[in-house]
C-alpha cells in the first residue's frame, strides 16, 4: 500500500493547494474508496476524522476518468465511485446586485455558489438523467437525496420541446435539475 506524506501542504487557513501546479509522477495506487453516498474508506473502514477527510479533498486531482492524491513530491491513485463530492446542504439568499443565488455545501465543507463558481449538469446514471455541481477541476458532485428533493420543491417548472424542466435560478443563470414529461 502506497501513503502518501502530508507534510509539505498543511494549511490552517482553509485555503486550497496549487495542485493544478504540481506535477509528480504517480507512484501508486492508495487503497482509499470515495463512495457514491459520500463516505471515504481507507482499507476497509470509513474515515472518521472530517478534519482528514476535508484535507484528502483538497489534494483531490482529476485526469480523464481517474482520481488521485497529489502533493509536490508524490501522487497515488485512488477510487472513486461515482462523484468524488457530495452536496449536503443549500441556502438560497441575494447576491449584491438583488438576484437570487444559491450555494451548496459539500460533505468535505466546500462552498459552491450556482452561476458563480458553479454550474449544473445532467449526465445518465442508472437509466436517469441527475444533475450535478461543478466543483474545481473538472470534478463534480452529486446531490444527497434529501437535498435533490428539497431543491425540486423550490424550483420552478419550464416548458420545453424536451418536456417539463424543474429549473433554479441562480446569478441570472438558469440550471435544470431534471425534466418530466406527462404520462
Amino acid at each position: 500500500m502506497s501513503r502518501i506524506n502530508l507534510e509539505p501542504i498543511t494549511q490552517t487557513d482553509g485555503a486550497y493547494p496549487p495542485v493544478e501546479t504540481w506535477h509528480p509522477e504517480c507512484c501508486g495506487d492508495m487503497d482509499l474508496i470515495i463512495k457514491a453516498n459520500g463516505d471515504w474508506l481507507h482499507e476497509g473502514e470509513v474515515i472518521q476524522r472530517e478534519k482528514m477527510v476535508t484535507l484528502f479533498s483538497r489534494i483531490l486531482w482529476r485526469e480523464q476518468d481517474e482520481y488521485f492524491l497529489v502533493t509536490p513530491a508524490e501522487k497515488v491513485r485512488i477510487q472513486v465511485e461515482d462523484a468524488p463530492f457530495q452536496i449536503v446542504r443549500y441556502e438560497q439568499s441575494l447576491d449584491e446586485q438583488g438576484r437570487q443565488i444559491w450555494r451548496f455545501f459539500t460533505k468535505t465543507n466546500d462552498v459552491l455558489t450556482l452561476g458563480v463558481d458553479s454550474d449544473i449538469e445532467l449526465f445518465e446514471r442508472a437509466d436517469a438523467l441527475l444533475p450535478y455541481a461543478s466543483v474545481r477541476h473538472g470534478m463534480w458532485a452529486s446531490f444527497h437525496r434529501n437535498v435533490f428533493y428539497q431543491l425540486v420543491e423550490q424550483a420552478t417548472l419550464v416548458e420545453s420541446k424536451e418536456g417539463m424542466l424543474v429549473q433554479l435560478v441562480s446569478a441570472g443563470k438558469a440550471y435544470t435539475l431534471g425534466t418530466f414529461h406527462e404520462m
